[in-house]
């Protein structure tokens, strides 16, 4: 199903005021009849019928004149054939018979667009309600931002993770949104979710070792974490491909959440924890081994004080505990002799 625009349509004025003329001269035309006569004899009984033919086909012409804001289009079919599309802002005259369709007017999702004036609290009347199901036809050509509820998936090592991503999407082709999908709305929010959980299960949540992502043969050093442009650039291609059907396009995908699920986010920030831990002792002994190597470096220089192999050790051992410790130290003076 190809998309086939409507153009040249843009004579809802100049019908409306045919219109106008038409009625008015129709409805003087019978009370003209009406005063020719004598008694309740027409002067003029064929003019008479005539002008109230017109009158009734005046008010049927009235359900083909169409009004589109910026942005909006109208799908519109005739005795259940596709008819064609309007677009773009404008006043419109098209056969009083179409129809206009679409099955995802009424579907209300996470997204911008999807408010219901029926959810604001005090109801309104008959009359705006109408007019709201009449507008809902309309499909908005705007950009949309759909915002799926949080997903818990596995990564590739097996750990759950909660992820959620808001994508930015616009409705391109109205024919193939309309007839090639059952509800447009409903089969992008489907996508989304199948893509998400399709990519996110090919990554760590963290760099890992020996862990393909690209597909090569070789491990990198991709993760959900630190390679997010690349995991959502990823997830739009995927989602793009399962939607060009539906005749929608993906402008962007971005990651709004990204934890480890609850059951396992104390574990993983204890093992956080140890990581950091243990990288700060590595420097703290890295440095105080290079302390301790040019303390004695320069006693042996100086010529200050002269130490047997025991003794050296002694003091290694000293310094490592004072430079080393999470505490003050706590001296002891030794008021005997030095052996």
């Amino acid at each position: 199903m190809q998309e086939k625009v409507l153009k040249n349509r843009r004579c809802g004025m100049l019908v409306l005021l045919l219109l106008i003329v038409v009625e008015i001269a129709a409805f003087a035309g019978m009370i003209f009849c009406v005063g020719k006569g004598e008694g309740e004899d027409l002067a003029y009984p064929a003019l008479f019928i005539v002008c109230a033919i017109v009158l009734v086909a005046g008010w049927v012409c009235v359900p083909g004149l169409k009004i589109l804001k910026p942005q909006e289009a109208l799908v519109l079919t005739l005795f259940g054939k596709y008819a064609g599309t309007l677009k773009g802002e404008g006043f419109y005259f098209v056969n009083p018979f179409c129809t206009s369709v679409n099955p995802a007017a009424k579907t209300k999702l996470n997204q911008s667009g999807d408010v219901s004036s029926a959810e604001g609290g005090a109801q309104g009347n008959t009359s705006s309600n109408q007019k709201t199901e009449i507008q809902s036809n309309k499909i908005s050509l705007k950009i949309m931002t759909l915002n799926n509820n949080r997903q818990k998936i596995n990564d590739c090592l097996g750990n759950p993770v909660e992820i959620g991503i808001a994508v930015m999407w616009r409705v391109e082709d109205t024919a193939k949104a309309v007839f090639n999908v059952d509800n447009y709305k409903e089969y992008l929010s489907l996508q989304c979710d199948s893509a998400l959980r399709n990519i996110v299960r090919i990554y760590p949540y963290d760099v890992a070792p020996n862990v393909d992502t690209t597909g090569d043969g070789l491990a990198d050093e991709g993760s959900l974490r630190g390679s997010s442009e690349v995991v959502a650039a990823r997830i739009r291609d995927e989602i793009q491909q399962k939607v060009n059907e539906a005749g929608l396009s993906i402008i962007e995908a971005r990651i709004t959440y990204l934890a480890y699920a609850p059951e396992i986010a104390a574990v993983m920030l204890q093992r956080q924890q140890a990581s950091a831990i243990i990288d700060a002792r590595k420097m703290i002994v890295d440095g105080a081994v290079g302390m301790v190597e040019m303390a004695l470096d320069r006693l042996s220089q100086k010529g200050t004080i002269v130490l047997d192999e025991e003794r050296k050790a002694a003091m290694v051992s000293n310094l490592l505990v004072v430079l080393c410790g999470n505490r003050d130290a706590q001296p002891v003076v030794n008021s005997g002799s030095l052996y």
